[in-house]
């Protein structure tokens, strides 16, 4: 697994980068197994995701919703289950999951998000203490050069020298890269030099995509809602962040200045992949020089998707596409044969699927469902899954994202956006509705929630969303943001002056924090 690598970043997936060709190793597993073209997470952000990987739970019952979530080695239920299966397991790289990997034979993880230069580990078989940060890492290990280089240096020292070969093993192996802020290796520099990257259509023109909850009454909350590429964001955008600001022209207009950042930070975010793609093949050579490639299942993937420049949106964290979408690709020639399948399966499936591979059946904990028989066939069964769930619940941190829920069926996306923090039981950003008709509108370029001829299939969609947050847990009454989740429900006209008025309350709010904040930069520009 790699940290913020999105399905638009892989060959394998298409799109508009495939001709660079930066993924040709993850490319050639997908070519001999199976690619997962709607794989989705229940919450598009590093730590949540991660969660419910390990648990098979919704963040709502493992009790890891934000970045602030810790999995006790208790909740570490993946490794608990394959180690009683009789597997030998292991995990390398980013953890980020704050306690120790405890429930595993052996660990040797970044603390938090690592570096990508240098990085240190805490390694179960360390013997310094290291001060990193405002923490002193007991147990700790240095490693010197770029964190993706060392990763798969750790990878192959287990297999050479930790693996007992008379046990099968499970590794998960997971890449701080390609994560913001695309800390690249030297050697990559010329990578793409003299390439243009093709934009998204929709990175200038926004067109209907959005609603009063994330662009505000008229448009009104445009430049605070949404971290951007351009200058719309004026807090937090790709014009002013990133090692590649100091080479951008500052005295160009904001559309070309847009052009020039968006190309610096996929070069940047593409050199990172390339190196994750490059150390994966050494991992794989090992693995085919040592008879292991075959009769190993491989499964690749990010932790949740990320925006390269769509609707001029940086990170993820939004129920869209582009985040929500996860990569997920499985090569396992004994019984998996090469295909591309649209089947719903989401990141709380994953943990089932792996332990049904390792002959265990899923744990009656947890929420998640095996689709090892769809790998195998390619066929969905009549109990799969008709739709995936989303709920984000930082509400307006790091990237000024509001809290909302979605559901994602095969033909339709509607998402409620409550705008309300995590224990808040008022909105702070207007609540909004959108629906995407994804047969017609697969790039969420039009909200057609106002439009009258969907009302029969969102009173539909609406019943199914409620059904499955109360499958998952998050219909709980303890979490105060449910109350307005209730409260803009049916969002009559009431409902809709209501959120103008937030609208506008919010804007007020906003402009005068940025001018107490910094008023010689702030005073008349905004």
């Amino acid at each position: 697994m790699s940290d913020d690598h999105t399905s638009q970043a892989i060959g394998a997936y298409g799109g508009r980068l495939a001709a660079l060709n930066p993924t040709p190793t993850i490319d050639a597993i997908a070519s001999e197994g199976v690619v997962m073209k709607n794989a989705f997470c229940q919450n598009a952000i590093c730590t949540p995701s991660r969660a419910s990987i390990m648990t098979g739970q919704s963040s709502a019952v493992n009790g890891v919703p934000t970045l602030g979530g810790r999995l006790p080695v208790d909740k570490q239920y993946l490794a608990h289950e394959m180690k009683n299966a009789g597997y030998q397991t292991a995990v390398i790289g980013k953890w980020h999951l704050k306690e120790l990997p405890e429930a595993f034979d052996y660990y040797k993880v970044l603390p938090g998000q690592g570096n990508y230069f240098d990085p240190i580990f805490k390694d179960i078989e360390g013997t310094e203490t290291i001060k990193w940060r405002k923490f002193e890492i007991k147990n700790g290990t240095r490693m010197k050069g770029h964190s993706s280089d060392c990763i798969a240096d750790s990878a192959l020292e287990w297999f050479k020298n930790k693996r007992n070969t008379g046990k099968p093993f499970f590794l998960k192996l997971h890449f701080k890269a390609p994560h913001d802020m695309f800390e690249y290796a030297p050697r990559y520099e010329s990578y793409l030099n003299d390439v243009t990257i093709p934009e998204p259509e929709n990175m200038r023109d926004r067109k209907n995509n959005g609603s009063i909850a994330t662009r505000g009454y008229n448009n009104e909350l445009e430049p605070y809602i949404g971290t951007s590429i351009g200058r719309r964001n004026p807090r937090r955008n790709y014009t002013k962040s990133g090692a590649w600001v100091k080479n951008l022209d500052h005295t160009k207009s904001d559309e070309a200045i847009h052009g020039d950042a968006y190309q610096a930070y996929m070069k940047a975010y593409l050199r990172c992949v390339k190196g994750v793609d490059d150390n994966l093949k050494r991992v794989v050579d090992y693995l085919k020089a040592n008879n292991l490639y075959d009769n190993t299942v491989i499964i690749y993937t990010g932790d949740q998707g990320f925006y390269l420049g769509e609707h001029d949106y940086m990170d993820k964290r939004w129920a869209y596409e582009e985040s929500m979408r996860m990569p997920f690709i499985v090569r396992y020639p004994e019984t998996i044969k090469p295909a591309q399948i649209d089947a719903i399966v989401e990141n709380i499936d994953y943990a089932p699927t792996m332990l049904d591979f390792a002959g265990v059946e899923t744990p009656k904990y947890m929420h998640g469902k095996s689709f090892k028989t769809i790998l195998e066939t390619g066929k969905e069964p009549e109990d799969a899954k008709k739709a995936a769930y989303y709920h984000y619940w930082m509400h307006m941190t790091s990237h000024d994202n509001p809290g909302h829920i979605a559901i994602r069926t095969k033909k339709y996306k509607l998402i409620q956006f409550y705008g309300t923090p995590l224990k808040g039981d008022t909105p702070q950003t207007p609540p909004g509705w959108e629906l995407y008709d994804l047969e017609k509108d697969p790039t969420e370029d039009n909200n057609v929630y106002d439009n009258l001829e969907y009302q029969t299939i969102i009173a539909d969609l609406k019943i199914q969303l409620k059904d499955l947050r109360k499958q998952y847990g998050e219909d709980d009454p303890k979490f105060s943001f449910n109350k307005v989740i209730d409260e803009y429900w049916d969002y009559n006209a009431s409902d809709k002056k209501k959120a103008i008025q937030i609208s506008h309350d919010y804007l007020k709010k906003v402009k005068a924090n940025m001018y107490i904040n910094n008023p010689k930069k702030n005073h008349g520009k905004h």
